[in-house]
């Protein structure tokens, strides 16, 4: 796909996500919409993945490990065609399969269950290990929050990466600088994150999470990182795309309702005509 396409893909995504959150009238909204284009980036670009054939064992394997952000997730995964368009609208509702967190036991293409903060990056490394140890090639996958920089296992986890030297790990921070709580500065501070990557012998990239054509260069860099893991760090907007929901904290873990929702998919709308 080219950089346009891809950007269209992405604003898909956005109004997929808050479809789906009106729809389920609970959810999180902010921290799916700061991520679509690192999402569409991977899905629709990076990851050498397979719809038809979800556990192929070839595959790119993907971790949401901020797995409340998992509407962008799913979004992606049935625009790809993991599964119909039309099981978005059973978000969080009994007896339908994507629940609020990723379940990797009832949804075609998660590769892990997630949702405990900061067990991602341990999660990732466990299957890249794996990959080096039965000699394949694919490379896996990680989206972190900024929120979690303040676990103690992502650091156990980013130590033992390198450790270990697997250089099929790529993370990416999605840095949109919000929490449930307010500021990640204030709540928690973990900056500067650039110095502390690099300090755990991480290859670390800094781009604009909104920036498709940084977000293809940064993989493609990290790609080409042998000896230790890479983590682009990706500033980014929360809410990104919804003028009301840009940079306001309390659009964390709340729903739009019908009418705010009317009013982001008519901003959504309006964004892809200027696509092109």
């Amino acid at each position: 796909m080219t950089t346009t396409e891809l950007k269209r893909v992405a604003n898909v995504l956005r109004q997929d996500i808050i479809s789906m959150l009106v729809t389920s009238k609970s959810g999180h909204p902010g921290g799916s919409l700061s991520a679509a284009e690192i999402v569409t980036t991977l899905f629709f670009h990076e990851m050498r993945i397979n719809p038809q054939d979800p556990r192929w064992v070839d595959r790119d394997r993907f971790v949401l490990s901020k797995g409340h952000a998992a509407p962008v997730l799913y979004a992606a995964l049935a625009e790809k065609g993991y599964f119909p368009k039309e099981e978005l609208q059973g978000l969080r509702q009994t007896g339908h399969m994507l629940q609020g967190h990723p379940d990797m036991k009832k949804t075609p293409g998660v590769d892990m269950s997630t949702g405990s903060l900061g067990q991602g990056l341990s999660a990732a490394n466990g299957m890249a290990l794996a990959g080096k140890l039965d000699g394949k090639d694919y490379r896996v996958f990680v989206l972190l929050g900024d929120g979690e920089m303040a676990e103690g296992q992502v650091w156990e986890a980013a130590m033992a990466a390198a450790h270990y030297k697997l250089d099929n790990v790529t993370a990416v921070l999605d840095f949109n600088g919000l929490q449930i709580d307010g500021t990640t500065e204030s709540v928690m501070c973990s900056t500067p994150l650039t110095e502390k990557w690099r300090a755990f012998c991480w290859h670390v990239i800094e781009v604009d999470g909104h920036d498709v054509a940084a977000l293809l260069a940064a993989f493609a860099e990290a790609k080409q990182v042998k000896g230790k893991p890479s983590i682009i760090i990706a500033k980014t907007v929360k809410g990104k795309g919804v003028s009301f929901m840009e940079n306001v904290a309390g659009w964390h873990g709340n729903a739009p309702s019908v009418e705010q929702g009317e009013q982001a998919l008519k901003e959504l709308r309006e964004e892809a005509l200027n696509l092109g």
